[in-house]
């Protein structure tokens, strides 16, 4: 069966290990969200993303979201999610589901033998769980969403720039 145009995920791929971590610099003072403090020294240590946002990336996949459904839940149209299959999903759990042959965004509510799929977009109606469904799987627990802020200036060259959010600025297509 067809997906339609307005699928919530775009399917990027598995993730490969590389030539080894990329170290990027880690500034030793947090950020103030409150109350404003001054830095000391800005930058002391390294840190490796790939080891922070994918703890075991034989099971992790990264997905292109494509729609608002989950945007009630902070995660908007363009975020990439990092996804990992090997986690078991519970309630509250974001998850990317198979129904109907399609791969949907939402968050797992309920308990066995009642759960039920539900976008934090409440015109969406729930999607509910019941027995043995062969058109519908959980098929991972999404454990990071990564998005943009703030629009990069259009015609930007900046690789991976996403301009207005859109995916297909990526070369990924729906």
């Amino acid at each position: 069966m067809a997906c339609a145009p307005t699928s919530d995920l775009i399917w990027l791929g598995p993730l490969r290990q590389g030539d080894g971590p990329l170290q990027l610099p880690l500034a030793v003072e947090s950020v103030a969200a409150g109350f404003p403090s001054p830095a000391d020294d800005y930058v002391e240590a390294a840190i490796d993303l790939n080891g922070i946002l994918m703890p075991r990336p034989s099971s992790t996949f990264l997905m292109r979201v494509d729609g608002d459904a989950m945007r009630g839940d902070g995660i908007h149209h363009g975020d990439l999610l990092v996804v990992d299959r090997s986690v078991a999903p519970r309630s509250g759990s974001t998850v990317v589901a198979v129904h109907e042959g399609c791969f949907v965004l939402r968050r797992l509510e309920g308990r066995p033998a009642q759960w039920c799929l539900v976008a934090s977009d409440a015109t969406i109606a729930a999607i509910a769980l019941q027995g043995e469904n062969p058109d519908l799987l959980i098929w991972g627990v999404v454990i990071h969403a990564v998005h943009h802020l703030s629009t990069p200036l259009s015609g930007s060259r900046r690789r991976g720039a996403v301009a207005g959010g859109s995916p297909e600025a990526l070369g990924v297509e729906p």
